[in-house]
């Protein structure tokens, strides 16, 4: 089986304000890099549209409600101070959770060895009942239910190495132990969560970064936190939330990771899902916001993804 690729033009119509770092143009330079003779072998599938429903299993209704009663008929609108909705925002939100579920489906039902969801907006600083942090739903959090609720997955692990803490993710399955998650981020930054003493029902494993972290302290701190409690855990399936901002020239943050790096933390996960997942990984774009690094990052990604 081959790895998978969901995107969709959609995307590319979540507009933001001019000079806001989750743009269009992110997608475009991922469309561009896997465009190379490399990746000719991955299965390229137009995402589809989401089940409505599925937002649900994360978020409560009135939320949700609220965030489509936000959505303008022209022009773009701030959802927070950081965090803006235009017309096509909800299609492509729904349209994001359609493709990470459906990635959980091929990987449960065998029509793809792993799956790169390339979507925007992204997700993990969506809480229960807040859009922030340029996230209007949390995808990961979804698919992960999404996986237990369709094909009886008794433990999901969310692997999270954006640069960023994943306030959302955290929110949402803070008590539920059925759930691991493990971030790696930068602290102090925004948004200002995660410390180490944050672990929920025994459940949360939050490895923060002091700002100027290289490659090894990263590697070291993946080894020896991260690695452990996935084994423990013995989950059975993976999800990354693929953010590239630790790149060492993102411009959001300071830590000063290279491409090389997310290359081999994808093995280190991809090694997992086989001892313990069936070798089922689902991973999903979050940020990255230096084009550059963003497509230097993915393609080093997904190029150890297609590798199996």
């Amino acid at each position: 089986m081959a790895t998978r690729l969901y995107t969709h033009p959609i995307f590319l119509e979540h507009l933001t304000p001019p000079g806001h770092p989750e743009r269009p143009d992110r997608l475009r330079a991922i469309e561009r890099v896997l465009d190379d003779e490399a990746f000719s072998a991955l299965d390229r599938v137009k995402a589809p549209e989401g089940d409505e429903k599925t937002i649900l299993y994360a978020h409560p209704e009135n939320f949700v409600e609220r965030v489509r009663a936000a959505i303008p008929q022209s022009g773009i609108v701030s959802i927070d101070a950081d965090t803006s909705a235009s017309p096509k925002s909800w299609q492509a939100a729904v349209t994001a959770i359609g493709a990470a579920n459906a990635a959980v489906d091929d990987v449960f039902e065998g029509r793809a060895s792993n799956v790169f969801v390339a979507a925007r907006p992204p997700g993990h600083h969506a809480e229960k009942a807040t859009a922030m942090g340029f996230c209007l739903f949390n995808t990961a959090a979804i698919a992960a239910r999404h996986a237990q609720k369709k094909h009886q997955a008794e433990r999901v692990a969310i692997v999270d190495w954006d640069v960023h803490h994943g306030n959302g993710t955290q929110d949402i399955f803070w008590d539920d132990p059925s759930v691991l998650y493990c971030s790696t981020h930068q602290m102090p930054l925004y948004p200002g969560t995660g410390a180490k003493s944050e672990t929920g029902a025994g459940n949360i494993v939050n490895v923060p970064l002091a700002p100027r972290t290289g490659s090894d302290m990263f590697r070291d701190a993946f080894r020896s936190r991260v690695l452990p409690s996935i084994d423990a855990f013995a989950p059975d399936l993976i999800i990354i939330s693929a953010g590239f901002d630790a790149h060492h020239r993102d411009p959001l943050a300071e830590i000063n990771l290279t491409e090389d790096d997310f290359d081999w933390a994808t093995g280190q996960l991809m090694e997992r899902a086989g001892r313990h997942s069936s070798n089922r990984l689902v991973s999903l774009l979050e940020g990255g916001y230096d084009l550059q690094g963003l497509a230097f990052s993915v393609a080093a990604h997904v190029g150890r993804l297609m590798k199996g």
